[in-house]
């Protein structure tokens, strides 16, 4: 294959690779997001909480994405900002029924936003305001609205309402996140 992955890349016809950092709290779903996203015949049963990270890959119709699904529970938070470097976007994934975490979805993201390897990158930003399924979800634009993402202006970011369970608005943002990655000279 290695002959034939060459002749590819030749040819223009290979996917250029992407490094995507998943981030997010605990239960926002990121798992599930990314497990969705891959083909169905690799997609896992039984989704578990993340401890650490785990890198995932996928592609679309012109980029191969390998995700590093960050764990969002408290303790591996500061794992994150090891990863900045690397990545080339960002998937930000909120619990949109969680109100009373929503607090602290906007404090990671906002420290995420200063760190030095990100701050002064013009890193895309795709945002889902997942489990919108829930009866106590909040739309998307309240979602923003909460996370004060009208403030990002150094940045292009976008929001999707999501239902990753059953797969509803994930296309859409992988749609948004490719058009800016290839929008990105290199």
């Amino acid at each position: 294959m290695g002959l034939l992955d060459r002749l590819s890349g030749l040819l223009g016809l290979k996917k250029k690779e992407v490094h995507v950092l998943c981030l997010g709290l605990d239960n926002s779903g990121k798992t599930t997001i990314i497990n969705k996203l891959k083909p169905s015949n690799a997609q896992s049963q039984d989704i578990v909480p993340t401890i650490g990270f785990n890198i995932e890959k996928f592609k679309s119709s012109s980029l191969s994405f390998t995700v590093f699904d960050m764990s969002g529970q408290g303790r591996y938070r500061n794992l994150w900002e090891h990863y900045y470097k690397e990545g080339q976007a960002i998937i930000f994934v909120i619990d949109s029924s969680d109100r009373l975490r929503m607090v602290v979805a906007k404090e990671e993201l906002d420290t995420l936003l200063n760190h030095p390897d990100i701050k002064h990158r013009r890193i895309p930003i795709l945002f889902f305001a997942n489990k919108m399924d829930l009866r106590d979800a909040v739309t998307s634009v309240k979602v923003s609205q909460l996370l004060c993402l009208e403030n990002i202006k150094d940045k292009p970011w976008h929001i999707c309402a999501s239902d990753a369970i059953k797969g509803e608005g994930l296309q859409e943002g992988v749609d948004w996140l490719q058009d800016q990655i290839q929008s990105v000279k290199t």
